[in-house]
């Protein structure tokens, strides 16, 4: 299938430097030729035109708040099914990560449905986001942000890292309240479902403030209150995200842990320490496809092609557990993927660091800049991990944001399924109770009773 070049013609020759605006005649493609947050409008092969995406409640589904997001594709029937036996036959659209996952499982297989570029955000995110092509800079050897606010900071990217902050900063509301479910899955199918509610104020998406420097360098506050099992009830993490991560220590964490009725720092929930209710199947910095600094590696784009990504995953989203989380790897009757164009950029880790992944390659889809799929490589150069974030459009809010992310570990033949709502209440993107005089040691300290 043949790729336009012109999207990314910057990135793949453009070097990182601090001043990360884009010219005039570039910014203006915004709206233009490309949607409002950098993707390109024009359709090619199985990928169809944008044109607006989901940005209300689409009129062939019921929907009333706090109920969960009917299916507006229910009636789209599988194009084609892939499996071990004719993956070859669709090479040039799977991942790295799909073919090693259609290698090490014999019933492992991907429904491919039409393409539904369903991606929308509000109004005030795309005036922002056009702002801050003209005004976005990187800071900090591209460790942090500046000059820009709300939406996507980089829209037409220079580089790599803009990309993955394009994922870091992309508009999940302002305040949101939320409960997931996290099972880590032996290889026999077994698990043990981990109910979490969390909770997050998205500093960057205050329409109060004005530039990345108006934030205090907090993008982002964060609390995670387990409340099952009732041996892990009651742990508490509170996270206060650095906008920058070489100023001022970088991110600040604190956890409560019910057994020791104390709070401490928790450095620990950073870069490859293991991830909180992971089970040791993925690491702190992999949470929400990836998050943190990204001083650890060298990163650079590969290309912008064509791949095979979940998405549109409502029907995943209302099947019950039983019926999704199975041995090996989720029920994939339930699983819908599409051809979507996705930035390919890798992160190779940088000498005399650390880090038990010493190649990360990602696959982020252009209509939400989100990382669709994921694969994480160990010391030896070996495939370890593979990531799967389900992406699904919030008619309701609007936005485009992620259903489930799953870390599939081929090596040893579990996963790791986590943000799970299936069961749990719908999230609430509209939490204005939310007030950042809550996010303290102190406050975590009275959650954090059983």
């Amino acid at each position: 299938m043949k790729i336009s070049k012109l999207a990314i013609a910057f990135a793949l020759v453009a070097p990182m430097a601090a001043q990360a605006q884009v010219p005039d005649a570039q910014m203006n493609r915004l709206g233009g030729d490309l949607t409002p947050i950098g993707a390109e409008k024009a359709g090619e092969g199985d990928v169809p035109a944008w044109t607006g995406g989901l940005q209300t409640v689409p009129s062939n589904v019921s929907y009333k708040p706090g109920d969960h997001l009917a299916d507006p594709f229910a009636s789209d029937a599988v194009k084609f099914t892939i499996t071990p036996a004719n993956a070859a036959q669709y090479d040039a659209v799977l991942t790295e990560g799909h073919k090693a996952m259609l290698k090490a499982y014999p019933d492992y297989k991907m429904n491919v449905y039409q393409t539904r570029r369903s991606c929308a955000y509000p109004d005030r995110v795309y005036q922002a986001t056009k702002n801050n092509a003209k005004v976005g800079v990187l800071n900090g050897a591209g460790s942090g942000v500046g000059g820009a606010i709300m939406g996507f900071p980089f829209p037409v990217p220079n580089n790599a890292n803009e990309i993955m902050w394009n994922h870091t900063l992309r508009y999940r509301s302002f305040k949101a309240v939320r409960q997931f479910a996290a099972a880590p899955v032996t290889r026999g199918g077994d698990y043990t479902l981990t109910i979490v509610q969390d909770e997050a104020i998205l500093n960057w998406s205050d329409p109060a403030k004005k530039t990345a420097e108006d934030l205090n360098n907090i993008s982002l506050y964060y609390i995670a209150n387990t409340i099952a099992p009732a041996r892990e009830a009651g742990n508490v993490v509170l996270v206060l995200e650095a906008l920058n991560a070489t100023l001022n220590g970088g991110r600040q964490a604190w956890q409560y842990s019910p057994g020791t009725r104390r709070v401490r720092r928790a450095p620990n929930i950073s870069y490859d320490n293991p991830g909180t209710n992971s089970d040791g199947l993925s690491t702190s910095d992999a949470f929400d496809g990836f998050n943190g600094a990204l001083d650890r590696y060298d990163w650079a784009v590969i290309d912008k092609s064509v791949k095979l990504i979940p998405a549109n995953n409502y029907k995943a989203e209302n099947t019950k557990y039983k019926d999704y989380i199975k041995p090996l790897h989720l029920n994939q009757d339930n699983v819908r993927y599409e051809a979507h164009r996705t930035w390919n950029f890798e992160a190779k880790l940088k000498a005399n660091t650390r880090h038990v992944y010493a190649r990360r390659v990602y696959h982020n889809d252009e209509d939400a800049w989100q990382v669709s799929v994921a694969e994480l490589y160990d010391g030896r150069g070996q495939l370890w991990r593979i990531q799967e974030m389900q992406q699904i459009q919030r008619y309701n809010v609007p936005l485009c944001g992620s259903s489930a992310e799953v870390v599939y570990d081929v090596q040893a033949g579990r996963y790791l399924a986590l943000g799970l709502q299936n069961e749990e209440p719908p999230v609430n993107y509209f939490a204005d109770e939310l007030d950042p005089s809550r996010y303290t040691p102190n406050s975590i300290r009275q959650m954090g009773v059983r």
